[in-house]
């Protein structure tokens, strides 16, 4: 045997090596222009790997990714002052156990838990979720009037004997707690204004009532034409019109009051 001579089994390992070297270096070579399939396999799963979306067939396989809804925030949120104290909440922002098994005018206490997202303190500043408040025991509805606000409506008539009432949509204050719904109808006076000051009525009344300035202002045109024509109606019809504007007899046409 030789010493120091290269085995045949070594011989043998070396010669496969160079021959598989041989082939990779003829295959990069042919496939400059073209991926071979196992070269794009291999691509295509390194970049799944890469942008965690599965590859197959050596192309590049892309999965849509679920869409996240934004959040919405509640409603009530824009009118709950943050951070603020939990007495001074609207009643939008709480929830409270109202119930009716009080004395009518009389102060009572009611339990109230805040709304999700909503922060308030009491006076020590710590915040908190349930507190009480206190109010006095009556519906909405039987408020003064100071504490709910009403749509006026322009389609009555404010001088008219006896006085013209009509039915309109009120609602109780942001700050304000009450029992019952917050929104309700109200039996109320006509009482609006177009803007026509009594004053000056009356004072073209006394200047120019002959020429029927007072009715013309007052947006009675035809009135005002038959005391243009007839001269205040020689004088008689101007007294009386003085007079009737003085007591508030005679107003603005469109049924509204004097401001």
């Amino acid at each position: 045997r030789c010493v120091g001579c290269p085995s045949l089994g070594g011989a043998a390992a070396m010669a496969e090596r160079k021959l598989l070297l041989l082939v990779l270096v003829m295959a990069a070579a042919l496939g400059a222009g073209s991926e071979s399939p196992s070269t794009g396999a291999t691509e295509g799963l390194l970049q799944s790997r890469g942008t965690g979306m599965p590859a197959a067939g050596g192309l590049d396989s892309t999965r849509a990714q679920p869409e996240v809804a934004p959040t919405t925030l509640p409603p009530y949120l824009a009118r709950c002052p943050s951070s603020g104290p939990c007495n001074r909440l609207p009643p939008d922002c709480v929830d409270c156990s109202l119930h009716s098994n009080c004395v009518y005018g009389k102060e009572v206490s009611f339990n109230c838990t805040v709304k999700p997202g909503v922060q308030c303190t009491d006076e020590n500043k710590i915040e908190q979720k349930t507190f009480w408040i206190s109010m006095v025991c009556q519906y909405c509805w039987q408020m003064p009037p100071t504490l709910y606000q009403c749509k006026e409506s322009t389609k009555c008539k404010t001088v008219r004997c006896p006085r013209e009432y009509f039915i309109s949509n009120c609602t109780a204050l942001e700050h304000v707690h009450c029992l019952g719904n917050r929104t309700f109808q109200k039996k109320m006076y006509c009482n609006w204004t177009g803007g026509y000051k009594w004053s000056t009525a009356l004072a073209l009344s006394i200047t120019l009532g002959g020429f029927g300035a007072d009715r013309f202002y007052l947006g009675q045109w035809k009135e005002g034409l038959g005391k243009l024509f007839s001269f205040g109606g020689l004088g008689i019809w101007t007294l009386i019109d003085v007079l009737l504007i003085g007591i508030g007899y005679v107003g603005p046409a469109d049924g509204s009051l004097y401001i």
